[in-house]
């Protein structure tokens, strides 16, 4: 990066927060790769690829004669050639999202995913090969110990097979992919990461000026929407154009593999069924008008206005203060909060909170948003955040921390099966920002400070399940007009209006330039159809949550356990200890009823 940019924007932090930027922490990838030159990934690199053609000799075209010892043998060995290339990538990922804006890494990063894709061209067979295996002899193969663990394996696999085409096609699929979507997200991203806002007649990054949308000042809220949307404004063709070529091409691809409806692969990945995402959605837009509309009708009131416009709907409220929290407090307080649950996860907590795994820093150039990433088994994960010292960004730590101990606990159960569908990986990182809020609001005594967190938490609680789910609905209708044509900038903004309006209800009204805000959402862009995953994690945490209050017996090594099993055991499998089903009508009314009951506490007070 370079270093008179740094200076310029490190004085401006200083002056800001009167705390110099050296206390945030950046990461250390060198767990990975000590350098994009380094030696080590260029033979990692090169025994990979020798290994993978060595494997494609032994195997290709002889998967269904292997006996059962032989078959384990070969996926494990897939598996370990697929982890070398998956230190490469999750390295080359990492660099890029800490600095999308440099040439040379965004050069590296595109090199690193054009050569893992060379590489795992020659391993693609294996899959497909297993699923051309028939049921009985895969279970005939299945029954001898030397292939049982493999068994979610093979079960993940062969949920796909009614979709896979052929070999040829799937090879031509999987060479383009560099050429495809992959590139169309690099270029989304390379924009948003450049993109500046004017505010008072300086230019900010989009996630600064994101942030100040939750600035106590009206006036600045409205300043930075403004500077948004003529941001926005200034680039919406081309956020267009991605969309739009995005939605085409998996279209194109939906039809050639046959899902019914384009949610259909997404939860073929999340390994939930159909059925349980539309009950999910049906009870969240039920609930819009006993959940959103009701508590944005209360937050209008609070902040004496009418009618509140969209740059209000994270404004704090009157008396809070939303004081800086310094970074070591914020550790403090995430730390205690897991330790205080179970002292396995305080002591998972305190390795990231004390080695060099979290990028805290919000410089230029770097990703706006938040994650954790697994990396591989033989490494450990690492937390991207950027921290401003609000309370929201503490959730954040809270939140990312969840993430990054499942994926720790979860790494016993190896490359291939540590993975956790992404309606149970919002699980643990909900239910640690649950532990670090409980663990504040229960040491509150000041009736006027609970209030004031226990409507920050409603808010959190309704981005989480109100917002995401009118995402998902955004999706769903504009993925069903694309089918039937390219979109206009105005249509898609016309969609998202919709949503908006039906989800928050109205106590809201907005202007024209909202129809823009669709645009920097990354989710529509890199994972379509994620975002229903954090409602459902919500609704399922609120749940567990719960059960935890209600002093369930064991509940703690339960809950390791379960975050333990990784990728190995499905929804149904994983709550049963619980007692909870997410199949069961009343489940997700049970999760919003804590939200709803939230909402009764606010409207208590108001009359007390």
């Amino acid at each position: 990066m370079n270093d008179a940019r740094n200076t310029v924007w490190r004085e401006a932090r200083q002056a800001e927060t009167g705390a110099p930027d050296a206390a945030l922490p950046r990461w250390d990838l060198s767990d990975l790769y000590d350098s994009p030159r380094s030696a080590v990934l260029a033979r990692d690199l090169d025994t990979a690829e020798a290994d993978a053609r060595a494997f494609a000799a032994a195997h290709k075209g002889k998967v269904a004669t292997l006996t059962a010892t032989a078959l384990a043998d070969a996926i494990a060995a897939y598996e370990h050639l697929d982890e070398i290339l998956g230190r490469a990538g999750s390295y080359a990922s990492l660099l890029f999202s800490a600095d999308s804006v440099s040439p040379e890494i965004g050069q590296f990063s595109q090199m690193i995913n054009e050569r893992l894709t060379a590489i795992s061209a020659h391993l693609l067979f294996f899959t497909l090969e297993l699923n051309r295996l028939g049921d009985d002899d895969l279970a005939r193969k299945a029954s001898d110990p030397a292939l049982a663990r493999w068994a979610p394996f093979l079960r993940d696999v062969r949920v796909f097979r009614p979709h896979q085409l052929s070999d040829d096609v799937e090879h031509v699929l999987h060479e383009k992919s560099v050429t495809g979507r992959a590139a169309w997200n690099r270029l989304f991203d390379e924009t948003m990461a450049s993109l500046r806002v004017t505010m008072s007649g300086r230019q900010v990054m989009m996630g600064e000026a994101l942030n100040s949308l939750s600035d106590a000042d009206r006036a600045t809220r409205a300043e930075a929407a403004r500077g948004i949307s003529a941001t926005l404004g200034d680039n919406i063709r081309l956020f267009s154009l991605v969309t739009n070529t995005l939605a085409k091409d998996k279209a194109i691809s939906d039809q050639l593999r046959a899902y019914p409806r384009p949610t259909s692969q997404r939860n073929l990945g999340n390994m939930v069924e159909d059925e349980v995402v539309d009950a999910l959605v049906s009870a969240v837009v039920a609930d819009y008008p006993r959940l959103s509309h009701r508590y944005y009708t209360m937050k209008a009131r609070w902040l004496g206005l009418d009618t509140l416009e969209h740059w209000d709907r994270n404004a704090p409220l009157p008396g809070d203060d939303d004081a800086r929290i310094a970074w070591d407090e914020a550790k403090a307080r995430v730390q205690a909060a897991y330790s205080g649950f179970d002292p396995r996860l305080g002591d998972i907590a305190r390795d990231f909170l004390t080695k060099p795994w979290i990028d805290a820093a919000p410089v230029p150039g770097k990703s706006s948003g938040a994650f954790a990433h697994p990396t591989v088994p033989s490494a450990h994960p690492y937390i991207l955040m950027n921290y401003h010292g609000r309370t929201r960004d503490v959730m954040t730590l809270a939140h990312e921390m969840g993430h990054g101990i499942h994926q720790v606990l979860a790494s016993r159960q190896g490359y291939f099966q540590s993975a956790t569908p992404l309606t149970l990986a919002e699980t643990a990182s909900v239910f640690g920002e649950m532990l670090t809020f409980q663990s504040l609001l229960d040491a509150q005594t000041d009736p006027k400070r609970r209030r004031l967190m226990l409507a920050a938490k409603v808010e959190d609680m309704l981005n989480t399940v109100v917002r995401q789910i009118a995402f998902y609905r955004f999706e769903t209708l504009l993925h069903d007009e694309r089918r039937k044509g390219e979109l206009l900038p105005e249509q898609i903004g016309a969609l998202w209006r919709k949503v908006q309006t039906e989800s928050l209800g109205p106590a809201f009204s907005f202007t024209p330039d909202y129809d823009l805000y669709w645009s920097y959402v990354p989710h529509f862009v890199h994972s379509p159809f994620y975002v229903y995953a954090y409602a459902f994690g919500d609704c399922l945490v609120n749940a567990l949550y719960g059960v935890y209050r209600d002093g369930l017996d064991g509940f703690a090594d339960k809950y390791v356990a379960m975050l333990e099993a990784g990728g190995t055991l499905r929804h149904k499998d994983l709550l049963a200890p619980f007692g909870l089903d997410a199949s069961d009508p009343g489940f997700w009314r049970r999760g919003l009823d804590v939200i709803a009951g939230f909402i009764d506490e606010l409207e208590q007070g108001e009359t007390a």
